[in-house]
């Protein structure tokens, strides 16, 4: 696969969250990739709060070969009725590569390996491109709600067993 994921350690999200690039990975972080300070004070917060690490912390998105960190993703806690959401970005100058598509198939994989029925992502409507990778991995859009920032979002669910294309 030409994509991995790398976890954050507990210290680099902490260099994250402090809005500084993490040391050990200085040297080979596309500029954009790495995920906004917000979403590892998230989640620092999420495990000092008990929840499992796994389910609230973030991996990079990796370029297999060279390295080169050039995204972050994750899910956003710990699963709730069996149902988990997930983030995810791409570095403005590595986009429409792949790199999204492999990365939430990677999501997928994991989410449903662990026993998660239903995997959401919600995207605005204007992002057309994250759109198309929920869409090209069998998430169905299931309608639009108004979220946290005031901002309209389409609400995309991908259910294990369904078929999709991240099974591969």
């Amino acid at each position: 696969m030409p994509f991995s994921l790398l976890q954050l350690s507990r210290e680099q999200l902490l260099e994250c969250a402090d809005s500084r690039l993490p040391a050990a990975l200085a040297a080979r972080v596309e500029e954009g990739a790495l995920p906004p300070p917000f979403v590892a004070a998230r989640a620092l917060k999420l495990v000092a709060e008990g929840r499992a690490e796994f389910w609230c912390n973030t991996f990079l998105i990796v370029r297999s070969q060279d390295q080169r960190v050039i995204g972050g993703c994750g899910f956003k806690d710990a699963p709730r009725d069996g149902r988990v959401e997930i983030g995810y970005g791409v570095a403005p100058s590595c986009r429409g590569r792949g790199a999204a598509t492999a990365a939430v198939g990677l999501l997928l994989r994991l989410a449903f390996g662990r026993g998660v029925r239903e995997v959401f992502a919600e995207v605005t409507p204007d992002n057309l491109a994250s759109a198309s990778v929920v869409r090209k991995l069998g998430f169905v859009g299931t309608g639009t709600r108004v979220d946290e920032e005031h901002q309209v979002v389409v609400q995309w669910v991908a259910k294990n067993g369904a078929s999709g294309s991240w099974r591969r």
